[in-house]
């Protein structure tokens, strides 16, 4: 839908404020569990429940750029898969391009190193935490999978 504010009543701001940023995101599953995160406190959307993961950095490689967040959040080697899904999402700073990816643990427990909490969750639970807006349709997805309702 177009917009009706007026082009000059418009406030854009410059072009890094409109970039989006690209962030890639593990689902790992043991039996019927899934690996969820907690955000820290202090962290914008601070102590929501999220699939591990972080932000891509300029000229990285997102299977790459997950790997190394699996090592720094949860000290895990991780297994990069088949993209699982994606989504796309406006935040108050700048829209995400959520990417999903299916992984494996190759090395490692997790630990919480880069978050506040980790969980393995069942599909039952995981239709009732709260989640940022770019996860709520890859937990859609792995619901409506599964045939569990929100």
């Amino acid at each position: 839908m177009p917009s009706t504010v007026p082009r000059e009543e418009a406030e854009i701001g410059s072009m890094d404020e409109l970039k989006t940023v690209i962030v890639t995101s593990a689902l790992i599953m043991k039996g019927k569990k899934i690996l969820l995160t907690q955000r820290r406190k202090e962290d914008a959307l601070g102590l929501l429940w999220e699939f591990p993961g972080g932000k891509v950095e300029d000229g990285e490689d997102p299977r790459q750029a997950l790997k190394r967040e699996l090592q720094e959040e949860l000290g895990i080697e991780g297994e990069v898969g088949a993209l699982f899904d994606g989504s796309y999402a406006f935040y108050p700073k700048h829209p995400i391009l959520l990417l999903v990816y299916d992984c494996k643990i190759r090395d490692g427990v997790p630990k919480p190193l880069g978050c506040q909490d980790l969980r393995w969750v069942g599909f039952n639970e995981l239709g009732f935490l709260d989640m940022p807006p770019a996860d709520e349709p890859i937990r859609s997805h792995l619901l409506s999978c599964r045939g569990w309702k929100r």
